[in-house]
């Protein structure tokens, strides 16, 4: 709504800007008027068609250019608004998120170290013994010698699963505050989280700390603000005035909240510093004898690496990045191997 608002408000504005200067009769009604009749019509305030008329007057009178400077300015301060409120809610977004692998990733680790141990068991199993499902699950876990509980389920009345929502088996909790249902998922998520330890390490470094690296780093100066905003005007959907209104205002706010992501994040005064550290301890971490994290094929880890970088493709910070890490040629082979749907195979 309010951007529908600035959306009109300019076009009346660049409309009056664009008028002689002695407008013709008529015009300047028409434009009043059809902003009154696609307004409110409850009037607030006193003068009434006096007030009007008056200002019909110093219209004609030449004072059209600043109306409409005034209707701009309107239009401009209102899409500001908008611009900013939405920034507000990214911010209010990041700042509640919490990675989706969290809970899991933290409950099975903590079992395997528990296991590890000694201290007993933490993976419950509520099954039914001649489910087929059920025992592919039982199978992974016996072969990984994961201790487990089983909880065998009355398969008519299904007590023993009646606090929960999912009404089938197999279901595995894990350290009684993760839940996880179907046999394919549980296998996989256990499989991710407990034996691909290091994926799993390097998925959850780049939600948790890559990410917050971009902004400060695409936002850093006023030049590389506005060059971003460019950017996303270019390839996204914006009309002239809408585009115009976006790289400016959102550049300059975008430019003062990047200041207050770097001080939530605690970066070094210098966010390349930071940028370049992280891709080289990626790039150590995959060592030299492997092409990727994964090996001789791209893992998961290496396809959320490659997509948190990819966003800056174009800008100072990708370029930068590029000329002063190691990571060029890993980044080149993800990105063949994601041209050349490798994982098709």
């Amino acid at each position: 709504m309010a951007a529908a608002c600035a959306r009109t408000l300019r076009k009346v504005g660049w409309t009056l800007l664009d008028s002689p200067a002695g407008l013709r009769p008529g015009t300047v009604s028409r434009l009043v008027g059809n902003v009154s009749a696609q307004g409110s019509r409850r009037a607030y305030g006193t003068g009434g068609a006096g007030v009007r008329s008056k200002l019909l007057s110093g219209l004609r009178g030449g004072g059209g250019r600043v109306v409409g400077c005034a209707f701009l300015l309107g239009g401009g301060l209102g899409l500001y608004h908008t611009v900013k409120f939405r920034i507000q809610q990214h911010l209010a977004e990041e700042e509640t998120k919490v990675s989706p692998y969290t809970g899991v990733f933290k409950a099975v680790t903590q079992s395997a170290r528990q296991t590890v141990s000694g201290g007993g068991p933490k993976l419950t199993l509520y099954q039914y013994k001649t489910c087929p499902f059920c025992s592919k699950v039982r199978a992974f876990l016996d072969y990984h010698r994961l201790p487990y509980e089983i909880v065998e389920v009355n398969p008519v009345m299904r007590t023993e699963i009646k606090w929960s929502t999912y009404r089938k088996v197999p279901i595995l909790m894990v350290d009684s505050e993760v839940q996880l249902n179907d046999s394919s998922v549980i296998i996989s998520a256990l499989k991710t989280y407990l034996i691909n330890k290091e994926e799993m390490k390097w998925r959850k470094w780049a939600d948790d700390w890559l990410v917050h690296l971009i902004s400060p780093n695409v936002y850093r100066t006023t030049a590389e603000a506005l060059a971003s905003f460019d950017y996303i005007v270019r390839e996204g959907k914006f009309g002239t005035f809408e585009g115009f209104f976006a790289k400016y205002v959102g550049a300059t706010a975008m430019f003062l909240i990047s200041k207050r992501l770097k001080s939530r994040h605690n970066l070094q005064d210098d966010v390349r510093k930071d940028l370049y550290e992280a891709v080289n301890d990626w790039v150590a971490a995959i060592g030299k004898k492997r092409k990727f994290m994964g090996g001789d094929q791209p893992n998961l880890a290496d396809l959320a690496v490659f997509g948190v970088l990819r966003v800056m493709e174009g800008l100072q910070a990708f370029d930068d990045m590029m000329e002063n890490t190691k990571v060029k040629n890993w980044y080149r082979r993800v990105e063949r191997a994601s041209l050349n749907h490798e994982g098709r195979n």
